[in-house]
């Protein structure tokens, strides 16, 4: 399983500018902290947690909520604050149709007490909208019922967050709860987020990649190119016309850095060059045909660079990439044993994959 996480983070690290990530949950908390280490990244971990829901695998299903609450606790205390400080662990909601009222407002109060955060996808599609309105009787969606109960507060990372209305706005900007927007699987199969009202709320949005299954790239460098252009698209869409300086380059910038470093509750530290700050650094190398010339370095890191114009990666004031190399495993090796590992997983579920064009 470690090797999973291996490819996904060394994606991750090696073709953007990422030092630090928040992960929404798998079933492997403690396979991803190894890899993190191993690696040397910076990352808030949690458990996909669910107590409810039909169309769960059987052992996922049959979790009661005092397990899940239990299960978290334990990686919290095994893992949290390991590897020089760079692991977090944060308590997981993968979705409310999937969670009772009762596992959210435990989550809540351990991660208060705790201090940490809590990290979980919110308003993805319009059908989770219709399912909280009829099974939790409230007037529109997910947010409003999270407002309801008390749930929303400042250290909830709320994932994608699409389908909201102005009200619901509101609620998230009161409560000082901050957004991740993955602006790429925003557009494969979720919806135009309202970016540019949050951001005129004071939320605190960052930009995320999503996962593999959703995205195909774990790329930071491509998630703000599209985020500056989607959202200037979806001027038209939500206003009848076309505004070019909405969410101009500076904006997207800082929210695939210090905004970033402030969705994970760790800003004090990272996220900006500052005296006192951990030193994690991106180099990008803007002497390459996508970049050339440059007549202003913000417009170009958000327009013009790709993701091969990052050339090394420090974090915690360690290389744990330099002059393209990854320094902590062999690439080679984790992409050969990466394929044949797909390949074992396919022959064993019965899944063939169609050739979709005769010259392939």
């Amino acid at each position: 399983m470690i090797l999973i996480f291996q490819l996904y983070f060394v994606e991750l690290s090696s073709s953007t500018l990422v030092t630090c990530f928040a992960e929404a949950g798998g079933q492997y908390v403690s396979g991803m902290a190894r890899a993190v280490e191993k690696l040397g990244l910076r990352a808030c971990l949690t458990e996909s947690i669910m107590d409810t829901g039909e169309g769960l695998p059987t052992s996922w299903a049959t979790r009661t909520t005092d397990d899940c609450i239990q299960s978290q606790m334990e990686l919290y205390e095994k893992h949290n604050n390991t590897a020089d400080g760079r692991i977090r662990v944060w308590f997981g909601i993968r979705q409310i149709m999937n969670a009772s009222d009762r596992l959210l407002l435990e989550t809540r109060n351990m991660a208060q007490e705790l201090k940490t955060g809590i990290h979980m996808h919110v308003a993805e599609i319009p059908y989770e909208n219709q399912f909280v309105k009829g099974n939790r009787k409230v007037e529109h969606g997910t947010v409003t019922h999270l407002e309801k109960i008390n749930f929303l507060q400042n250290n909830l990372l709320s994932a994608h967050t699409v389908w909201v209305d102005d009200t619901e706005i509101g609620f998230l900007s009161r409560a000082g709860v901050k957004v991740s927007h993955c602006p790429a699987s925003a557009m494969r199969m979720l919806g135009f987020a309202p970016i540019r009202e949050m951001l005129e709320s004071g939320i605190c949005v960052s930009l995320g990649t999503d996962g593999a299954p959703s995205n195909n790239r774990m790329s930071i460098v491509d998630e703000m190119y599209l985020a500056s252009l989607i959202n200037k698209g979806r001027e038209v869409y939500a206003k009848g016309t076309t505004d070019p300086t909405a969410l101009p380059a500076e904006t997207i910038l800082k929210m695939g850095t210090i905004n970033g470093a402030k969705t994970v509750l760790w800003d004090s530290e990272i996220g900006s060059l500052e005296t006192g700050k951990k030193a994690d650094i991106t180099v990008v190398h803007p002497n390459s045909w996508s970049m050339v010339p440059i007549h202003d370095c913000i417009s170009s890191l958000v327009y013009s660079m790709r993701t091969e114009n990052v050339v090394s990666v420090m974090c915690n004031g360690k290389w744990i990439m330099k002059d393209k190399k990854i320094l902590n495993v062999n690439e080679g090796e984790v992409l050969l044993a990466a394929k044949e590992a797909s390949s074992k997983i396919l022959k064993r579920a019965g899944i063939s994959i169609p050739s979709r064009m005769n010259v392939l």
